[in-house]
């Protein structure tokens, strides 16, 4: 019975939340998932045949996702990002791509007999790793912030950088094969890069003008410069055959580089566009693998991805630490970690389509040959790079930290007494005074909407697992509620309670809030900031047999909130209710007390007698902060 086209569709669609879903759900490159499924939807179990649903429209749809993709990737490459990321992230993007290119393109040659062309081309390819691949083996592996930035940020760098090389080396092939002559071809060539450069130039800073002085409302930012950018690509390659994907790349770079021009907002389009149409587009993509050609391959595929695995990667890194603080073991790390992702596969199958229509035999060697090294990079090192981080003991500790939504004066000192613990914490806020505050304060903190597309690749989490929201801002806090529900887990989101008021004018969103935990016994946010008007000070206190819970309670009359608790086996906790909070003798308590703590800490400053040094010494040792 034949299969409608409208189910097929809908079945793709399907298929790709559902791949998403699971990625999800076990912490792993979504690209692993989208591909499995595509392959057994198509050559396994023959229900999808790309060609067949979509016909002569299937790669002008491929060249448009492939498009949008790299104008995507390329709208975070801001130059000031590369320069201030440390000496091992500026030798890596150079000197990683070179090595990875050369010996890339010489074993593709070598041992699979592939054209020169086809070589170069997937020695280019085969550089780019990228933040959709990274960030979620990231989270997994959780290794120290130092590893854990130079690979992030390698990874939001070289996906643009690998894919203009691509391009630049697709555009090289393409020109030599029009030509007869060198001289021809050297034309063609130069004909490609200028109208690439000038038209991609151009259109980045004419978006960039309009949306600067708001020529357009803001509600077409997204869907007018995705617009535009499908505009001036279609119109590039009419200028300059296969042009557009060079223009649509420099256009991105500069508008990433231009000032004053929101990106931002631009880049939120980016998270549903990867939803539906790039996990979409790469189920089509690997529904068209066909395991007759990766079996033609042979044992020269294994041996160009040993080669790349083993060797290229390994050289880029010790090659391109030189100079640099990294020991042998972060070196080793740094040289397992370098799974292939999204652009990879879309480049490899649009440009392997066109090198085909060209006359290039060998050229079909180029998507099974592409495919595969994502699937074994990405496969073997999600699975592996946990255990060998632990071995080379490069790995966080558990993910104990905070990330705190606020950089309110509150949170400061909230921030502060963790800080004390060596508790990694993180604030975030958009008011720029509170976040200013907090750095001058020596908190490590994040300036924007913690839930923003920005945040996913340059919010820093590494060894943070829960978070606190103590903030003022009611849509903020609900909307970090519900990403980090699904982020961390329902037993480690935290909040503050909200007003009757509020509660009552926000009774729709009760069912999802009330799946996070109360903090600091049920206390709102006005309430904590009246508390520290009135002089309340946090403070640090270690109880003994001496100086128990009952003591501690009574000394402020039962006013203090305790806040956190460390147990014995330095467990940090925040405290949800003090009613059925029973700390032991050993614990450290971390509380909001009144403001007679400041008094006795002048008075004994000023040697005046106090209620605490009437009682026996060592009773309550304490600092305020």
């Amino acid at each position: 019975m034949p299969v409608s086209t409208v189910l097929l569709l809908a079945s793709i669609g399907v298929l790709s939340l559902f791949c998403q879903w699971l990625a999800w759900r076990v912490r792993m490159p979504a690209i692993l998932f989208l591909l499995a499924g595509g392959i057994a939807a198509g050559p396994v179990l023959g229900f999808l045949a790309p060609e067949a649903v979509f016909g002569d429209l299937l790669f002008p749809v491929i060249s448009l996702a492939v498009a949008i993709i790299l104008f995507e990737g390329s709208l975070t490459l801001r130059y000031a990002e590369i320069r201030g990321h440390g000496k091992m992230v500026r030798n890596l993007i150079p000197v990683g791509s070179i090595v990875t290119c050369i010996i890339g393109t010489l074993a593709a040659r070598w041992l699979l007999d592939v054209s020169w062309a086809v070589a170069l081309l997937f020695g280019a390819i085969s550089i780019v790793t990228g933040p959709t691949v990274i960030a979620p083996l990231l989270r997994s592996v959780r290794p120290d912030s130092k590893l854990a930035n130079i690979l992030r940020w390698e990874g939001i760098i070289i996906d643009p950088v690998g894919a203009l090389l691509a391009v630049l080396v697709f555009e090289g092939i393409v020109s030599w094969g029009q030509g007869n002559v060198f001289g021809h071809s050297l034309y063609i060539f130069g004909k490609t890069l200028a109208v690439g450069f000038v038209i991609g130039a151009v259109a980045g800073y004419l978006n960039g003008i309009v949306l600067r002085k708001h020529w357009i409302p803001q509600y077409l930012h997204n869907a007018g410069t995705l617009t535009f950018m499908l505009g001036v690509y279609a119109i590039s390659n009419e200028l300059a055959h296969e042009s557009g994907l060079l223009t649509v790349t420099v256009m991105g770079i500069w508008m990433a580089n231009m000032k004053q021009v929101p990106i931002e907002s631009i880049l939120e389009f980016k998270e549903s566009l990867s939803v539906l149409l790039i996990s979409a587009l790469f189920i089509i993509l690997a529904a068209r693998v066909e395991f007759a050609a990766i079996a033609e391959l042979g044992w020269g595929l294994v041996a160009v991805l040993a080669l790349l695995m083993l060797v290229a990667r390994p050289l880029s890194i010790f090659l391109s630490a030189i100079g640099t603080s990294l020991n042998w073991r972060e070196k080793l790390f740094l040289s397992w970690i370098a799974p292939r992702g999204i652009v990879a596969a879309a480049v490899s199958a649009l440009f392997a389509f066109q090198l085909q229509k060209l006359g290039y035999e060998s050229a079909g060697a180029l998507v099974p040959l592409v495919f595969m090294l994502i699937i074994a990079t990405v496969t073997l090192q999600s699975l592996t790079a946990r255990p060998v981080a632990r071995l080379l003991k490069v790995a966080e500790p558990a993910e104990y930290g905070f990330l705190i939504l606020g950089a309110n004066p509150v949170a400061r000192m909230i921030g502060k007494a963790l800080k004390k613990y060596e508790v990694p914490v993180t604030l975030a806020d958009t008011n720029w005074e509170n976040v200013r505050l907090a750095r001058m304060e020596n908190l490590q903190v994040y300036f924007g909407n913690p839930v923003s597309e920005h945040a996913s690749t340059h919010l820093d989490l590494t060894g943070i697992g829960k978070l606190l929201v103590i903030s003022p801002y009611k849509h903020m806090n609900s909307l970090a509620t519900y990403h980090f529900l699904d982020w961390f887990g329902n037993k480690c989101v935290f909040s503050l309670a909200e007003g009757d008021q509020d509660q009552k004018a926000r009774h729709q969103t009760a069912e999802k809030i009330q799946m996070t935990r109360g903090l600091f016994d049920g206390v709102s946010y006005a309430k904590l900031a009246s508390l520290v008007s009135q002089g309340y000070t946090v403070k640090t206190t270690q109880l003994s047999e001496e100086f128990g819970y009952e003591e501690f309670l009574n000394k402020y009359q039962n006013q203090a909130l305790v806040l956190f608790t460390f147990d014995s086996k330095e467990h940090v906790a925040p405290v949800c209710s003090m009613k059925d909070l029973k700390p032991e003798d050993d614990w450290i308590l971390i509380s909001l007390v009144p403001a007679q703590a400041r008094k006795e800490r002048k008075e004994k400053e000023d040697g005046e007698p106090s209620a605490s040094q009437d009682q026996p010494a060592g009773q309550e040792p304490s600092s305020t902060i």
